[in-house]
């Protein structure tokens, strides 16, 4: 039996729930777990977005080279139905009906005329043939270029996929954490926001409307609305209602904004706020408040800059 005892002894000796069970983590630690995903999430879902850019990018450019190789394609078949025909007249200019007809001509004049015909036929073949060489070189390149588009457009496709099959499990653990904190927002996509009665005018004003009624509706990856939007696609769309097209990652915002940086200590509403590594851009309305699209499991929602979260690297004014 002192096998048996052992057994039971090291049985009683077990925590509670199994050898191997780990510590649930505490709020603090989730929130913290949550946080650094936040983070990681930015620069995933941006990269997601630069990669549908690209992809748009070079199926554009694909359609349109598509288009010159069959208007190109057309100009070949034209010339060579031309050419065509022009080999028939000199068939039947080569025959006895034509040479000798023309040859023994009684009155010279007729016969020059004849001549004169014969050497612009000759000139008209042989700038129809050149026109036809050009324009086969002309396909050829542009068919090569077609080809090397589709084949970025299908590499880019792969590339899309990828970057979205990291932020839907990026998505994943935020949304598991939120649950557990009991902190998921689902938004509703349906919501008419706010009424903006903020300090700015003009497009800033009119940009900020925009985006104040979208208050409410849930941030998703990629989204650029109307019933869900992530952080670039909601300022790209406001600043759009202002009159201003921009650009639609936030690497492509702050690039585009090179030249209308401003200090963080003069900002004005309207003006973009950008995270460091530039994962995050948020809308300065006025007053110390900013509105954005923040993260998964939130809503488009106004807030004090000071709660911003994320560490500033500068802002642009449209």
């Amino acid at each position: 039996m002192p096998i048996a005892a052992g057994l039971a002894l090291a049985l009683l000796l077990l925590p509670i729930g199994g050898a191997f069970a780990e510590p649930k983590p505490t709020v603090a630690e989730a929130k913290k777990k949550l946080e650094k995903l936040n983070e990681q999430a930015d620069k995933v879902v941006e990269k997601y977005n630069q990669a549908g850019e690209k992809l748009k990018r070079a199926r554009k450019k694909y359609e349109t080279l598509n288009g010159d190789l069959n208007r190109q394609n057309a100009k070949v078949a034209g010339l060579r139905k031309g050419l065509v025909t022009m080999a028939v007249n000199s068939y039947q200019l080569g025959s006895v009906s034509g040479w000798e007809g023309m040859i023994n001509q009684p009155d010279p004049t007729m016969l020059l005329n004849g001549l004169a015909a014969v050497d612009q036929m000759s000139t008209s073949r042989a700038l129809t043939l050149d026109a036809f060489d050009e324009a086969n070189k002309v396909l050829r390149v542009n068919r090569d270029k077609a080809k090397a588009a589709l084949t970025e457009a299908d590499a880019t496709r792969d590339e899309l996929a990828e970057a979205k099959a990291k932020a839907d499990k990026m998505v994943k653990s935020q949304t598991a954490l939120l649950n557990k904190l009991n902190a998921f927002q689902p938004g509703n996509p349906n919501s008419t926001g706010l009424k903006y009665n903020g300090p700015a005018s003009g497009n800033a004003r009119a940009a900020l409307s925009f985006a104040f009624a979208q208050v409410g509706k849930p941030y998703r990856y990629g989204g650029t609305g109307p019933g869900g939007w992530d952080c670039s696609g909601l300022i790209q769309a406001s600043w759009r209602n202002g009159g201003v097209s921009l650009p639609r990652t936030t690497w492509e915002q702050w690039s585009w904004g090179a030249s209308r940086k401003v200090s963080l200590s003069e900002l004005q509403a309207g003006d973009l706020i950008f995270s460091e590594g530039l994962g995050h851009v948020s809308m300065y309305a006025g007053g110390g408040k900013i509105v954005h699209a923040p993260q998964t499991g939130d809503v488009v929602k106004v807030v004090p800059l000071s709660s911003y979260g994320r560490r500033v690297v500068g802002a642009v004014r449209p």
